[in-house]
């Protein structure tokens, strides 16, 4: 299913506070702050057997991929209000 009807209500709400580019792109920010949390709880049953206490490597890979992420559309976002 499209994420365009899946999130209908939250995308519809969010184009309406801030427009539709930036409205997809809170959405983005949403569904990564989602995934990012999902890892974060994966990452507790996933522990790295080189630096006990951490997630495995693969885990904070992804983490940190979906963080740089957020943090280019979070600037993405900014510029767009910018102009």
């Amino acid at each position: 299913m499209s994420v365009f009807r899946e999130k209908q209500e939250e995308l519809e709400r969010y184009e309406f506070q801030m427009g539709p580019s930036r409205g997809r792109l809170a959405l983005a920010i949403d569904l990564l702050t989602d995934a990012l949390v999902l890892t974060g709880q994966h990452g507790v049953y996933c522990q790295s057997a080189r630096q006990p206490g951490r997630p495995a490597m693969d885990v904070q890979i992804i983490s940190k991929c979906i963080e740089d992420t957020k943090e280019l559309v979070s600037n993405v976002m900014a510029e767009l209000k910018k102009s």
